[in-house]
């Protein structure tokens, strides 16, 4: 794999993540929806000169319904990515546009993540973030395994602030 020409000197990609998978459910059973309704309506419109016209008018409909409902939030899903790294948690969102947040490990003051009970079972939850600075607390909802990530996050900024301390010249 080659290195990410993103990343700072001697900087390493600890997890790269998108959103859980589960923020897709819904957008892939209202697809499921579309489709047996675009059938229903193939199947009932009956023959003749209209029909065609008709047939066409409704496959169009479920064509913007399906882009709409399936396709732009998977392209959100893909293009939304949270990526710790050895010196800085990194966010990156955005379909046409891109947006960026980067928040250096030795600015981070708290770290907590919450999990409901659909969180418990499907292994997702929300991470909080609190850093110092202008933008204070950042929530980052739907989290794959948010412990794992948690625990991760809590001992790069334990590292980084331990590099932080040490005298000059010393280990």
């Amino acid at each position: 794999m080659s290195p990410d020409r993103s990343l700072a000197l001697g900087e390493d990609a600890v997890v790269v993540l998108h959103p859980h998978w589960k923020v897709l459910v819904r957008p892939a059973a209202l697809t499921v929806l579309v489709v047996a309704a675009l059938v229903a309506a193939e199947v009932l419109i009956p023959a003749g000169k209209r029909a065609t016209d008709e047939r066409l008018a409704v496959a169009v409909i479920a064509i913007l319904l399906l882009v709409w409902w399936l396709l732009v939030p998977l392209l959100v899903w893909r293009t939304t990515v949270y990526e710790l790294t050895t010196s800085r948690l990194r966010l990156r969102d955005g379909v046409l546009t891109r947006r960026g947040r980067d928040i250096p490990l030795s600015r981070i003051t708290d770290v907590s993540f919450r999990k409901g009970v659909l969180d418990r079972l499907l292994g997702s939850g929300t991470l909080v973030v609190e850093s110092a600075g202008e933008h204070g607390e950042l929530t980052l909802d739907e989290i794959p395994r948010v412990e794992r990530v948690f625990s991760l996050l809590f001992q790069l900024v334990e590292d980084e602030q331990g590099r932080d301390t040490r005298p000059e010249g010393g280990d």
